[in-house]
């Protein structure tokens, strides 16, 4: 037997698959113009939705709804939660989308990096391996450098010929008193 408590759970919970397709998927069904960023985004809908059946299921379930007369108090009630549900989905989901992010690391930022030697970089033309600092955190690149540079040995990165390799000089040592 179909009772309102299932009718409202079932609503509820293809609002939150529709949520969760969103969040997933983005702006896939945005309803009205796809550059607006108005309250009615799928977001919300399913915010809206989602919080209409669960809420109305709790009151349905509470009232024991059974009549016509009890069943629209339990609409109501979800009613009633799903406005605040609904803003605050809008709320969050603009604050995603509209949240600031450091700038992407590249190559050019490499220069002037202070870092480490992991495998030892020969004089000339081979390669060794270096661990630097990027945007926060250590990265592992090739190096070349003009001298050898044994392992453990801090350097200084003076050029970034590729996103995956660097030129590098040993820091100078001072003597600490």
């Amino acid at each position: 037997m179909l009772t309102a408590t299932v009718v409202f759970l079932v609503i509820g919970g293809v609002a939150v698959a529709v949520l969760a397709l969103a969040l997933l998927g983005g702006e896939l069904l945005h309803f009205g113009h796809p550059e607006a960023a108005g309250p009615v985004s799928l977001e919300v809908v399913a915010g809206f939705v989602g919080a209409f059946g669960f809420a109305g299921a709790a009151a349905s379930e509470l009232l024991g709804a059974r009549t016509p007369a009890v069943i629209a108090v339990s609409m109501l009630v979800g009613a009633l939660a799903a406005v605040p549900a609904a803003w605050l989905a809008w709320r969050l989901s603009r604050a995603a989308r509209n949240m600031r992010t450091d700038a992407t690391p590249q190559r050019a930022h490499l220069v002037g990096s202070l870092g480490v030697v992991v495998t030892p970089v020969p004089a000339g033309t081979g390669y060794g391996e270096v661990r630097v600092r990027l945007g926060g955190q250590p990265v592992k690149l090739y190096a070349r450098a003009e001298r050898a540079i044994p392992a453990g040995a801090e350097i200084f990165v003076i050029e970034a010929p590729s996103e995956t390799s660097v030129v590098v000089e040993e820091t100078p040592h001072t003597g600490k008193a």
